[in-house]
């Protein structure tokens, strides 16, 4: 892949060797001047086989900066669950009425949650809404009876995680723009976060290496 000038210059400034979370946050912030907001993103590759289900390591967490961005929130409900979803803010909330929208081609949400009542519905979907990472979970916590909690979460900064087929987990942690202080509050929650979810199952170095990157900017490694 061909790199920008801007890229390659960025490179000449990213140490060879691991550097702790204070000093991998000040070089990212130093990555700065693009004209808008770049995300900070963070990209560990984990010990595990993902061949093995008792070896997945997937969750989702509430960071306590948020991302920095609103998440759209959809949510299959109805009756009393459908009003208490609208109340916390969910963007759009139906029933087969939604389904039939997003069969149609409609996706513009970041998150679907669904009450277990209405997983008949949301069911059929899963071949629109799986290979996009949007299909409710019981286990990411966007299947659940109290589907007003779980759109306040979203919309609080709730993020998603699954290991993927390499063993590598990603997640966008917030913005360049926060603060040093908020960026390590939100890294730190998320490291102790999967590193409560190391499998039983796993042997070895559960976590093998972290890199924290912005938008437009080379990874650095950070010291495990």
């Amino acid at each position: 892949m061909k790199r920008s000038k801007r890229y390659r210059g960025l490179l000449t400034k990213v140490p060879a060797q691991p550097v702790d979370l204070p000093q991998a946050i000040e070089i990212l912030k130093g990555f700065g001047g693009t004209k808008f907001d770049q995300t900070i993103e963070i990209h560990m590759n984990l010990g595990v086989d993902p061949k093995q289900a008792d070896q997945i390591v997937r969750g989702s967490i509430v960071l306590p900066h948020g991302i920095g961005k609103t998440q759209r929130v959809v949510v299959f409900a109805k009756d009393a669950a459908a009003d208490a979803a609208r109340a916390a803010g969910a963007d759009e909330v139906g029933q087969e009425d939604l389904a039939k929208k997003i069969s149609g081609g409609w996706l513009d949400f970041d998150v679907c949650i669904a009450s277990p009542d209405m997983m008949g519905v949301v069911g059929p979907l899963g071949r629109v809404l799986g290979p996009r990472s949007l299909m409710p979970s019981p286990r990411a916590g966007t299947v659940t009876p109290d589907v007003a909690k779980a759109v306040q979460e979203y919309k609080a900064g709730k993020v998603e995680f699954r290991n993927d087929n390499g063993g590598n987990v990603h997640a966008v942690l917030g913005r360049l723009s926060f603060s040093p202080e908020q960026i390590q509050d939100n890294v730190s929650a998320f490291l102790k976060y999967v590193e409560s979810l190391k499998p039983s199952a796993c042997k070895g170095n559960y976590v093998k290496n972290i890199s924290l990157a912005a938008t437009m900017s080379p990874g650095v490694l950070l010291a495990a």
